[in-house]
């Protein structure tokens, strides 16, 4: 009789072929949590000392040879195999060739179902927290620019036209607020993400005196699942990460439009540094914003990371099923591509220069100080549709005219209504349009100063 020399081929007469052997490896990617499973396994060999389960000296045994695998991943001394399937297969084995036929004790009241969703637990909470301290990182980055800006006169844009004058400083602060909230959706993520399926075993839990509030401890966990077969199905704190990966990513590629748009010969309001641009194989004058076309690029792969997992998810019956092998490399890819994304943004933000003449150029040569206008005639009591429509039609004079509303006479603002005096060119004027919108959360320099001073004293 032919026979099956998996770890767990005991009911099996034939081998699975190279073939199907390949295809149901996940090995090739799993490796990244070899980390986590020598430290989920670290904690669970110490909790079956604890509670009598294994003797002292056999722990002992297992706790020594794991270290020793420990030192060997640090110094990239591991040599994984497909035959042995994923890093827990490869991990028992490497352990067995190292300390013998104890080494199997170490599964004890342990499925690889809790041991790889421990694992990614791990993995994710520890990668949660890089996330979010890269987030904080821009974010100081966004308030130092802001800083630095906040008279700075720039278009505000509905609909990609001019519609008011701003301040760059307040463009830049409702940044910060997008990552503010994205912030918080990743530490809401690590509440779920901060729990121990260690102990569930398969789905139903062991007949072992398991303690598991014990191997929470050790792992640095602040709970643990209170259902078993939920701990080992239960990937929702992934799809909780993606899904905020993908609101971040969302953010960002806004912003790099911005970025990218405003970096054209067409409006000039940005530069980016040279060493976050790239050149062309055939035309030399070309400084291309190649940092921002890939994070902007980028964002479609983590939104296909996330419809990929909730696409798996949909129909899986409870508990484990091997759709769930599935559930990883969109996690890594979007650590990998999240971190990337906002370490690279960070230092282009950092380094670009903004071009303040332009920008102030561009708020004195177009209609956008029309609401001013129209303000200004409501303020002397004219209903604000009146007062609309007439703006209207001499905005429509002045283009007709090749001018603007800065450029009409005294006595031609006076003929469209008597209740224009002098005083309309200083209404007029993007600096004082800016400065007077003191509304909470508005554009105004005093308004932007607070919201400059709340940041910094959030991000201390």
């Amino acid at each position: 009789m032919a026979e099956n020399h998996q770890l767990w081929g005991g009911r099996f007469t034939a081998e699975p072929s190279e073939y199907v052997q390949s295809f149901g490896a996940s090995i090739q990617f799993d490796q990244k949590m070899a980390a986590e499973d020598l430290h989920g396994s670290l904690a669970h060999v110490a909790m079956l000392k604890h509670t009598g389960i294994l003797k002292g000296d056999e722990a002992d045994q297992i706790t020594a040879g794991l270290h020793q695998l420990q030192h060997k991943l640090a110094a990239g001394e591991l040599q994984f195999t497909i035959e042995n399937e994923d890093i827990h297969l490869n991990l028992e084995s490497l352990l067995t060739a190292e300390i013998g036929p104890v080494a199997g004790k170490l599964h004890t009241a342990r499925s690889r179902n809790d041991q790889v969703a421990t694992d990614m637990h791990l993995y994710l909470k520890n990668h949660l927290h890089t996330v979010m301290q890269l987030i904080v990182e821009l974010q100081k980055v966004v308030v130092t620019k802001a800083d630095s800006n906040v008279e700075t006169l720039m278009p505000g844009y509905t609909h990609m036209q001019h519609a008011q004058p701003i301040s760059y400083a307040h463009y830049l602060m409702a940044y910060y607020e997008m990552f503010q909230r994205d912030y918080e959706r990743f530490e809401f993520n690590l509440k779920h993400t901060d729990r121990s399926p260690l102990g569930a075993a398969a789905l139903a839990g062991t007949t072992f005196p398991i303690d598991r509030e014990y191997s929470a401890e050790q792992l640095g966990f602040a709970d643990v699942y209170q259902n078993s077969l939920d701990a080992v199905s239960d990937r929702d704190f992934i799809l909780e990460f993606l899904s905020n990966c993908a609101q971040l990513m969302m953010h960002l590629s806004r912003f790099c439009e911005e970025i990218i748009m405003w970096d054209t010969q067409e409006f000039q309001y940005l530069e980016l540094s040279d060493t976050y641009s790239t050149g062309s194989s055939i035309m030399p004058q070309k400084k291309n914003p190649d940092m921002a076309e890939l994070i902007r690029g980028k964002t479609g792969r983590v939104y296909g990371d996330l419809i990929g997992l909730l696409t798996v998810m949909k129909g899986l019956p409870l508990a484990y099923n091997k759709d769930f092998q599935e559930d990883k490399e969109g996690m890594f890819d979007a650590v990998d591509t999240v971190e990337q994304s906002l370490t690279v943004f960070r230092g282009m933000l950092d380094t670009l220069t903004v071009k303040t003449d332009n920008m102030a150029h561009a708020t004195t040569h177009d209609f956008s100080n029309a609401t001013e206008l129209a303000d200004y005639l409501a303020n002397k009591g004219l209903p604000f549709r009146q007062a609309h429509e007439l703006v209207g039609e001499l905005v429509l004079k002045c283009i007709q005219a090749h001018k603007y509303l800065k450029d009409v006479s005294l006595a031609d603002y006076q003929a469209l209504s008597p209740l224009i005096a002098a005083d309309v060119y200083q209404a007029l004027d993007p600096r004082t349009a800016v400065e007077r919108r003191t509304s909470l959360g508005g554009t105004g320099f005093s308004q932007i100063k607070k919201q400059i001073t709340a940041a910094q004293a959030k991000l201390k």
